[in-house]
């Protein structure tokens, strides 16, 4: 399992567009992929939960990835979501 903390810089924090790259990124790889936000573990693969969570601004995100290419999950996932404007 790897694991990997950022924190949002977005002003508007993660909302529908976001939310949908990151599932669509997610589910790209055949690992799980979660994310940790508040202490709720959210299946990162469901834009619906990741929008459900308001992730907000300045708000600590832990990637989570444990499988079949969690390397590369996780990397690509951590530059899109430090990247997110």
């Amino acid at each position: 399992m790897k694991k990997e903390r950022v924190i949002i810089e977005n002003e508007t924090g993660i909302h529908a567009r976001p939310a949908t790259e990151i599932s669509k990124i997610a589910m790209k790889y055949p690992c799980d992929v979660f994310l940790l936000v508040n202490e709720k573990k959210i299946n990162a693969k469901s834009p619906l939960m990741i929008m459900a969570a308001g992730i907000k601004t300045k708000t600590e995100v832990e990637i989570l990835c444990d499988g079949e290419d969690e390397d590369k999950a996780i990397e690509e996932l951590k530059n899109f979501i430090k990247n997110i404007s």
